[in-house]
C-alpha cells in the first residue's frame, strides 16, 4: 500500500518490483483485522470514499462491499493491475494519482483512508498533502490513517512519523481527533513494527 510522489525512484519501483508477493502478504491480513478499531466511525452507505494508496485493493473491496462508490487511487502500475484482477467491482474506479497533490481526484468524500501510506511523505510535503486531503473531504467527512512505527526498512524510502505530528498537521487543515488507536501486534508478525490509527474529522458545513 503506497502513495508517493516525493521520490519516485526510491520507493515506486520496489513496489512494482514485488506486487505479487506484497499483493499475498497484503490480502493475507482483513480489512476488519487492521481497521475494525474505527468501524464504528464510518458513515452510513451508501457513501463515497476514496482509499489513497490502495495497494492489492483488500480496503477498497472491502469498502464496496459495505455499499460504498469507491476511488481507488494508486500510482503503482504493477499494483492496479493486480488490484483490478484479484478485486473486480463496478463499485470501485481505479486511479493513478499520487500524494501530495492528488490532482486526478475529484472531492466531496465522505470517507478517505490511507492504509500504510503517510510513512512515504517527507517532512516538506506532509503539511501541503494533509490540506489536500481537508479539501477533498465532504463537511462532517472522516479522514482515517493507519501509522506504521518503528524504524524504517532500508530498502526503500520510509519515515517513523508519530500520530502527534499528524494531528498537528490535521488541526492546522481544520481536521480534528476523532479517534487514536495503538496496536503494538503487526498483523503480519513483524516484531519490529507497530502502528497507529488516527482518525480525523472535518466540521460539518
Amino acid at each position: 500500500m503506497v502513495d508517493s510522489a516525493a521520490n519516485p525512484t526510491a520507493v515506486q519501483p520496489y513496489y512494482a518490483n514485488h506486487a505479487e508477493l506484497l499483493g499475498r502478504r497484503y490480502e493475507s491480513v482483513t480489512f476488519e483485522r487492521i481497521h475494525g478499531g474505527v468501524l464504528d466511525l464510518l458513515p452510513p452507505a451508501p457513501a463515497k470514499a476514496a482509499d489513497i494508496g490502495s495497494g492489492t485493493g483488500r480496503d477498497a473491496a472491502a469498502l464496496a462491499l459495505r455499499g460504498y462508490q469507491v476511488v481507488a487511487v494508486e500510482p503503482v502500475r504493477e499494483l492496479r493491475e493486480l488490484a483490478r484482477r484479484l478485486h473486480p467491482d463496478e463499485r470501485i474506479t481505479w486511479l493513478a494519482d499520487a500524494l501530495p497533490e492528488l490532482d486526478r481526484l475529484p472531492e466531496d468524500f465522505d470517507l478517505i483512508l490511507l492504509s500504510a501510506v503517510w510513512m512515504h511523505l517527507p517532512p516538506a510535503q506532509r503539511g501541503h498533502a494533509m490540506t489536500r486531503l481537508a479539501t477533498l473531504l465532504a463537511p462532517g467527512g472522516l479522514l482515517v490513517l493507519s501509522l506504521r512505527r518503528g524504524a524504517p526498512p532500508t530498502d526503500r524510502l520510509m519515515y517513523d512519523i508519530p500520530a502527534g505530528e499528524v494531528l498537528r498537521d490535521a488541526e492546522r487543515a481544520g481536521l480534528h481527533q476523532a479517534r487514536l488507536l495503538e496496536e503494538h501486534t503487526d498483523g503480519l508478525g513483524r516484531t519490529d513494527v507497530w502502528w497507529q490509527t488516527l482518525a480525523l474529522r472535518k466540521e460539518p458545513a
